[in-house]
């Protein structure tokens, strides 16, 4: 008796729905070649120089501060060597609204200039850990080769996680730093974990955050976490500067030497195999486009070897490549830069004429606020709370300048405090009961540092009402 066998058949590849994701749900790895070229040269240098600077900057100091440190748990902000407490507000939302507008004036003169350019994401990604890649797998077409195996996990990919892992554990400490500072992540590492558990754990959630953005990730992070990408429909005009296809030169497209009737795109696909975020450069304006002209590379190889003209994908205004002229005056490049100057003159003015020390007086916390002496005098406890934001160590000088009356006790005076510290000194202000007129006298404290810092804060000091009895019936 035999037995019918159903046909076995080849299981069907999985198609493409998205960029990064197929038909059967699983996660497309995208691969893409390294174009090489004049655009990818340039992008190279700056790359190279972004990643040094952002690894040297924990380290620079300026005037024997960080140049950058985002102290949270002190809330203490250095930037550009200045430091910013949380009673700064306007001085940092000023700065933040300067950058945020600065970026928006980019994107509306050269498009996405700063994702393909100058984004940390995109450095890291394209011009450190996609290398190390290549350089493990062998190229692009290793990986492919690794993708399509069953067991996926051939040696030089363990290799290359390997090597993933190291680096990620150096930067995830480098961009710790920006947080902490150096001096103290150096001596995190030369302790044991279980002398420090609590920071060990951040290292490792930092390192462990970087490893798992540029090993799996990746440029799911500029399509999916990102709102850069989708900003972008209201930041660009169609005069904006984008990376575009000419669709006018280059359709109808078709392969081979021979263009009778055919537009100068050869159907090659090679746009589509270097882009890193898997799209078809061809289908116009998208969302998933970071406009790092490794499509224009790739284009202009394979127009020279074609023998036609360069800048099939070039960078272009959508306006431009329907043949309308180019408008850099207009309402975007108008506002945009104005706004910017308002701004970023509003903090660089705030911080010019900023002092180097903030000065506070407080009553004293939890007592009565005046007593009377047995002589009749009368005592107010007051606090004096000073914030050195000079680069050295000063003494501040406390006096009282309109009330020739008053006697100022205070044994802790001057106040030390450190650079970039808070200071707190209690004093007595030691006042006749005549100074007082219903209850209140108006004091002027001036503080200085003796080296040019001067500062007078008017106070309210309580005392006792003065009662004035009334005049009996009958007295003349």
């Amino acid at each position: 008796m035999s037995v019918s066998v159903p046909p076995v058949f080849a299981p069907r590849p999985p198609g493409r729905v998205l960029p990064t994701l197929n038909e059967d749900g699983s996660r497309r790895w995208i691969r893409p070649k390294w174009a090489k070229g004049d655009w990818g040269a340039r992008r190279r240098v700056l790359a190279w120089g972004l990643m040094l600077i952002w690894l040297a900057l924990p380290h620079v100091r300026v005037n024997d501060r960080p140049f950058v440190l985002l102290d949270f748990p002190t809330r203490h902000f250095t930037i550009f060597g200045a430091t910013f407490l949380p009673t700064d507000t306007i001085l940092l939302m000023l700065l933040l609204v300067s950058g945020l507008i600065g970026i928006f004036l980019l994107t509306a003169l050269f498009g996405r200039a700063w994702c393909g350019w100058a984004c940390p994401q995109t450095v890291w990604m394209e011009f450190l850990f996609r290398p190390i890649e290549r350089l493990w797998e062998g190229g692009e077409r290793g990986s492919l080769r690794m993708d399509a195996e069953p067991d996926r996990w051939h040696w030089r990919r363990w290799a290359k996680h390997a090597t993933y892992a190291v680096i990620a554990v150096f930067l995830g400490n480098t961009f710790l730093a920006y947080f902490v500072g150096t001096d103290k992540v150096v001596q995190w590492m030369q302790l044991s974990p279980l002398d420090h558990p609590t920071p060990f754990v951040i290292m490792a959630l930092f390192s462990g955050g970087v490893f798992f953005d540029f090993a799996y990730f990746r440029e799911q992070f500029c399509l999916v976490a990102c709102p850069y990408g989708r900003w972008q429909s209201a930041l660009l005009d169609r005069q904006s500067m984008i990376v575009a296809y000419d669709a006018r030169r280059g359709e109808p497209r078709g392969k081979g030497k021979a263009r009778d009737g055919l537009g100068s795109c050869v159907d090659c696909g090679q746009c589509v195999a270097v882009c890193p975020t898997g799209i078809d450069i061809r289908n116009g304006l998208q969302m998933e486009c970071v406009h790092c002209t490794q499509c224009m590379d790739a284009c202009d190889a394979v127009m020279d070897k074609v023998g036609q003209p360069r800048g099939l994908v070039r960078y272009a205004t959508r306006d431009g490549l329907d043949g309308k002229p180019r408008r850099v005056l207009r309402a975007r490049t108008i506002i945009y830069p104005a706004a910017f100057s308002l701004f970023f003159g509003g903090f660089l003015y705030a911080l010019g004429t900023k002092a180097t020390a903030d000065v506070t007086f407080l009553g004293a916390a939890g007592a009565a606020p005046y007593t009377v002496e047995p002589s009749g005098n009368v005592v107010n406890p007051v606090r004096v709370k000073v914030v050195n934001r000079g680069a050295t160590a000063r003494r501040f000088r406390v006096t009282i300048t309109d009330a020739p009356e008053a006697t100022l006790v205070a044994p802790t005076l001057p106040l030390a405090v450190e650079a970039g510290k808070s200071g707190l000194a209690g004093l007595f202000v030691v006042l006749p009961p005549s100074a007082f007129t219903n209850g209140v006298r108006t004091v002027t404290f001036r503080v200085d540092d003796g080296e040019g810092f001067t500062d007078e804060v008017t106070y309210r000091l309580a005392g006792p009402r003065r009662v004035t009895a009334a005049p009996t019936r009958g007295t003349p």
